[in-house]
């Protein structure tokens, strides 16, 4: 637009000067070389706005004709960058059929022409992850890493087929890091806890739960059995390391509400009972079944190995004075068996037995009619387990 209005300027110009000086126009003489031309200066002028407008014609030629090459050769690309997207979504779809053949042949075919190549990369990795070819997946995952940033989406799928292929240390080394740098990532933290369930890293992961049950990575449920398994892990640990005395000392810098849970006194027991510690075993569930006798754990006073029995027996009769409990009744009764009390062992069985039923029961209960001499009454008593063994 400003050549056209330049050019019209000109020509204004020049028929104004043409038209005043008409009479005397005077005239122009170029040599060149041998050659000479004269010309009057309105055909000069002329002649300088014909050059202009042809010199202006081919430079619009020129760039329609570069824009023509351009927009074919967009279009070029724009059909493969389509083409790659389209083979890049059959290829997601085929991953999540399992079918990882299918899906790397889709996704690396027009990687090139992708405008996110990394996403066609790191899509074959997993493929061949689900193919077990290992060498592959790491030639992808090199490819991915040459792509420009999304840096931490390559990390994250690396750590990930790691964890999958349970190579819990080396993508332990990894998510340190990540977790510095990114220490709400949800991502990372539900890796973390697979990583420290893996390493068995108990005291990591009691640090971690707190963080899951907030991000809402783990219901209460999960919550209450990863916190029970980290516990028996902690105590296991210290056990080995320092075996009584040192579950002991656990034990005392728990807090006042662990050491009243009935899960967390089995454990210690459980703990205890297997490392020698069946006397320090005893105080532990006295005090606590002297204020609630709970059925999980008064079954442990039986697996106890004392060297007297008595403080154990004079303590469950005064419960069983007190309260109506048919697990009293019966480790009781297993303690009569042991001192050879089997007229008493039967009267506590036979109590138990009346308020619920237990195949264990009815065979200590068979076991003290036996020692009475009461062969028939101890017959029917090992039919009636024998046929709730079969209903089982």
């Amino acid at each position: 637009m400003f050549r056209l209005i330049f050019i019209f300027v000109v020509l204004g110009l020049g028929l104004f000067v043409g038209t005043q000086f008409s009479e005397q126009q005077g005239y122009v003489l170029i040599s060149f070389a041998n050659t000479t031309t004269e010309m009057s200066v309105t055909t000069l002028v002329i002649f300088v706005v014909a050059a202009l407008a042809i010199l202006f014609l081919l430079e619009f030629l020129i760039k329609k004709g570069l824009r023509a090459t351009n927009a074919t050769w967009n279009w070029f690309s724009v059909r493969k960058l389509k083409r790659a997207r389209r083979y890049t979504n059959e290829g997601i779809i085929k991953l999540l059929e399992g079918d990882w053949k299918g899906a790397e042949k889709k996704v690396t075919r027009w990687a090139n022409h992708h405008d996110m190549p990394l996403l066609c990369y790191l899509i074959a990795s997993e493929a061949a992850q689900g193919m077990g070819d290992e060498s592959k997946r790491e030639k992808y995952l090199a490819l991915a890493e040459q792509q420009e940033g999304y840096s931490l989406a390559v990390e994250m799928t690396k750590i990930r087929q790691l964890v999958r292929n349970k190579q819990y240390a080396d993508a332990h080394s990894q998510l340190e890091q990540l977790k510095g740098r990114y220490p709400n990532n949800t991502i990372v933290l539900n890796l973390l806890k697979k990583t420290y369930l893996g390493l068995e890293l108990w005291s990591a992961l009691d640090e971690l739960l707190p963080k899951l049950k907030k991000a809402k990575l783990i219901i209460q449920e999960e919550y209450e059995e990863l916190f029970y398994q980290t516990q028996l892990g902690k105590m296991k640990e210290v056990a080995e390391q320092k075996g009584v005395s040192g579950l002991l000392s656990y034990w005392s810098q728990l807090n006042k509400k662990y050491k009243q849970d009935d899960h967390m006194i089995r454990m210690m027991v459980e703990q205890l009972i297997l490392h020698k510690g069946d006397s320090e075993a005893y105080i532990i569930l006295r005090d606590s079944i002297k204020q609630q006798p709970s059925e999980e754990i008064l079954p442990l006073l039986a697996q106890l190995d004392l060297p007297d029995v008595h403080p154990v027996i004079v303590l469950l009769e005064g419960l069983a004075k007190k309260h109506n409990n048919p697990e009293i009744n019966s480790v009781l009764g297993q303690f009569y068996l042991r001192e050879q009390k089997w007229a008493e062992a039967q009267g506590e069985f036979e109590t138990a037995l009346n308020q619920r039923v237990s195949i264990a029961d009815y065979s200590y209960l068979a076991n003290a009619l036996e020692h009475q001499n009461m062969k028939q009454a101890a017959g029917e008593v090992s039919r009636k387990a024998l046929s709730l063994i079969d209903k089982s």
